[in-house]
This record gives C-alpha cells, structure tokens and sequence, in this order.
C-alpha cells in the first residue's frame, strides 16, 4: 500500500490516519538488557507504566536508559480526551499497597529522577492525591538519593488535594495544560484551561522552591498567536519549565492531525517562550513531559539531589519521557511483550 505524504493533502485538511510521516519522527525501536531488565520489574512488581499505556514513542529509549514513568491508580481513566490511548471506563478499587511497590520498584532500577503519573480518579474524594504523597513519601525513604517528577491531574480544582500532593514536597509538579483554550471543548472536554492554571499557579505559592511544569501539544489547529498567549499565562502563573512536542494520533477513533511542526519552528517555539521568561523550554517533535526533566531538577532546583552535572549514561533524555500526545504505534510496533491475559 502507496501512503500519502503531508504535502499531499489540500491545506486546511487535516491528515488521515494512514500517512507518511516526516523523517524527523523516526524513532529506534526498544531492544537490549536494559529494556528487558525494566520490563521485567515493572511486571514483577504488578505495575502499570504510562510508557506502555499511553504508547510513548520514546520507550526504547527510556527503558533501555533503564527508567520508566510510573502509572499509579490503575489503567482506566475517568475522563475521555480526545488526544489520549489510555482507555476510559469505570476504574477498579484503589491498590493501596501501589506507592510501596512503586517505590521498591525505583530502588531498584537505581534511577535518579522517578516521574509518577495517574490516570484520573474523579470518582475519588481527594481524586487520588492521597495516594500520590504516599508515593513520593515511600519513594523519598528507600531512594534518598532521587528526585520526584508528579504529573498531576488537576484534582477538579481542588485546592485542598492539591496541598496534600505539596505537603510531601516532589522536586517538580507538572499539570499538563496539553492545548490553548479554543481547542478545549475537543482536546480535554472534561478540563478547564483556567482551573489547570490556577494548579499551577497554587503549587508554586503552596512551595516556591518546588519547580512548577507543564506541557503541550502542537499540530491540532492552534496559531501562532495562541501558542503565545498560553507561553505569556504560564509566565504570569510562575510556571518554570515548558514542554512542547507533536500530536500524534494514537488511533483512528482520536484527533486528526492538523498538520506537522517542523524541527525549526520547534526552535522558534523554544527561543520565544525563554524570550518571555520561562527558565527552561523543551521543544521539539518527539519531546514528552519528562524529557530531560534531571537536568531540569540539576540545573534549577534549590533542593537537587543532583550535582548540576549532565546526565550520563541514561541516552538523551536523561529521565523517563511522558506521550503528551497519546503515542502513535501499536504495542507490536513499539516492540512490546504482550501482556498477559492481554
């Protein structure tokens, strides 16, 4: 079968499922010890990780650099956006012997910057942030020497919940906004693009020497001049770091793609959003979440565990990579043991 190219498709048209897509999204597909030895404790320890949910382009990459982004809560998410693989539904009982698992499993791997994320819990009172500070609690106690990444759901405004996350003090709270505000009622129809702000912005008030983050996606129909509005309220917000990678459709039941970001106007993104006082910017067509988020933690945190130095030996990211957008392969194509009963 002949694939269509991006320059084929009329402008204005978003592309088809099945196209070619640019050579800059190339990506190397998972293999070695490492990935194995990863593999092997995430499903020894009965865990979830959004690498695999979530189909991240860059698990051959993280998980061969041996580290991983923990998905606690379960696998089932309550909300139904419209970027993202992780399946909606009713989610199961909370596991509450998760955080000690969790934080076994990153002693382990002997990582140095563990990222948790978690699909979100409305149903809960506290939408699970109990258990993200038992997380970072168990995590702080068996791996003294690593720093804490939360990728948090926004709790649905909760203020409280959201002090019980900052209360166990993670070195970064990241609260994706994921788009500008026109495109939420389809991006995240169930989120309030001010509501993910003020998270933000109470986080950085509830522990200013915690380093507050956030990311999104481009190629679903923002302009120029809302990707500028959104860089201008996350310097008012006192957000500190800014990731920026492209939408890729994880299915063909998700978004179209509007269109593909060159690597240059990923430049242009990044220059712009330093210009205007963001102290790191990420950008870039395969950057997630967490990418390079230890050398965020090394470079700009008061409290680092980490000498400042580069990351060696953990490939070019340094820190386990978060798919903002979903992911774009197959289980199969990514190289993925199977599951079992699955």
């Amino acid at each position: 079968m002949t694939l269509i190219t991006p320059d084929q498709i009329p402008a204005g048209e978003p592309l088809p499922f099945r196209h070619r897509r640019p050579a800059w999204l190339k990506v190397r597909a998972p293999w070695g010890d490492t990935f194995q030895a990863v593999h092997g404790t995430v499903r020894g320890q009965g865990l979830h990780t959004v690498c695999e949910e979530a189909r991240c382009p860059n698990i051959g990459e993280c998980w061969g650099a041996g580290t991983a982004t923990f998905l606690i809560m379960g696998d089932t998410c309550t909300r139904s956006c419209g970027f993202c693989a992780i399946k909606t539904g009713r989610p199961g009982a909370l596991d509450v012997g998760e955080p000690e698992r969790v934080a076994r499993a990153i002693a382990s791997m002997g990582v140095t910057h563990a990222v948790v994320t978690s699909v979100n819990r409305d149903e809960l009172p506290d939408g699970g942030a109990a258990i993200f500070a038992r997380t970072v609690t168990r995590t702080r106690a068996l791996a003294p020497g690593c720093s804490i990444e939360v990728l948090i759901p926004d709790f649905r405004g909760d203020r409280a919940a959201l002090q019980v996350v900052m209360d166990a003090r993670p070195e970064i709270l990241n609260h994706n906004l994921e788009t500008v505000p026109r495109l939420y009622r389809t991006v995240r129809p169930q989120a309030i693009y001010r509501r993910s702000l003020d998270i933000l912005a109470w986080a950085k008030a509830m522990d200013p020497s915690a380093l507050t983050k956030t990311g999104i996606m481009v190629g679903l129909g923002e302009t120029w001049d809302e990707l500028d509005a959104l860089m201008r309220d996350l310097v008012a917000a006192g957000v500190d770091i800014f990731t920026v990678g492209q939408y890729l459709r994880p299915t063909e039941a998700h978004l179209p793609i509007a269109r593909y970001y060159a690597p240059d106007e990923f430049d242009r993104l990044r220059d712009h959003g330093l210009a205007l006082g963001l102290r790191w910017v990420e950008a870039g067509p395969l950057v997630r979440s967490s990418y390079r988020a230890e050398a965020q933690v090394a470079h700009l945190s008061a409290r680092s565990p980490h000498d400042g130095s580069p990351p060696s030996g953990r490939g070019a990211g340094g820190a386990a990579e978060i798919a903002l957008a979903g992911g774009y392969f197959s289980a199969a194509d990514l190289g993925l043991p199977p599951r079992a009963g699955g």
